[in-house]
C-alpha cells in the first residue's frame, strides 16, 4: 500500500514505511537535519537496512537472525507486523477478506515472513498450512488449508514484464 510517496505503508528495504511525523521532526531538530537530509534518511537509510544495520535483503536478515542478531530479528518482526496490520485494516474496511496474495520478492520467496504474517489470524478465518509453505520459493501455490475461510496464496510475478508492457501501452 503506497501513498503520495513510496514511504507510506509497510516498512521497505531502505524506506521507513508509515512513521509518526512527530518522531521525524524530533530527529530532524535533534540532529539539525535539513529537509534534503531528512529525505535521504527516510528513503535511503531507514527501513529493514536501517533497523537491522545488516542489509535490506530478507535473505541476509534471516541468516543474521538465525545467528542471533537481534536487530535483524527486529527488522523481520517489524515487516511481518506491518503486513499483518495492513491486512487487518483492509479486512475492517472491506468487511472481511476472501483472498490474501503474497507476491514480489519477499512474498514469493520468504516462507518465514509469510508464516509470521499469517500466524494467529484464525479469528479472521485464516487457516495457514505451514507444511505446504515451508521452503516454498518462486511457485504459485495455495498456502491455506482446504477448510480455511480465507484463501492464502503465493503468486509469482514478472515485474519487469509488467513494467515493459505498461510502458509500451503508454507510448502507443
Amino acid at each position: 500500500s503506497m501513498g503520495f510517496t513510496p514511504n507510506a505503508g509497510v516498512i521497505m528495504g531502505t524506506r521507513t514505511g508509515d512513521i509518526d511525523l512527530g518522531a521525524l521532526l524530533y530527529v530532524c531538530e535533534k540532529e539539525g537535519m535539513s529537509t534534503a537530509q531528512a529525505n535521504d534518511l527516510i528513503n535511503k537509510r531507514s527501513g529493514l537496512q536501517g533497523v537491522s544495520g545488516v542489509s535490506s535483503d530478507c535473505r541476509d536478515l534471516q541468516a543474521a537472525a538465525r545467528e542471533g542478531n537481534s536487530r535483524a530479528r527486529l527488522a523481520l518482526d517489524m515487516l511481518a507486523y506491518d503486513v499483518k496490520k495492513f491486512i487487518g485494516s483492509y479486512a475492517a474496511v472491506l468487511n472481511g477478506v476472501d483472498l490474501i496474495v503474497f507476491t514480489g520478492g519477499i512474498g514469493e520467496n520468504d516462507d518465514e515472513v509469510r508464516e509470521q504474517v499469517c500466524g494467529d489470524m484464525e479469528y479472521m478465518g485464516v487457516r495457514f498450512d505451514a507444511e505446504v509453505n515451508k521452503g516454498l520459493r518462486g511457485k504459485d501455490q495455495i498456502l491455506s488449508t482446504p477448510d480455511s475461510k480465507v484463501t492464502v496464496m503465493s503468486i509469482t510475478t514478472d515485474e519487469e514484464l509488467v513494467i515493459a508492457t505498461d510502458t509500451m501501452n503508454l507510448v502507443k
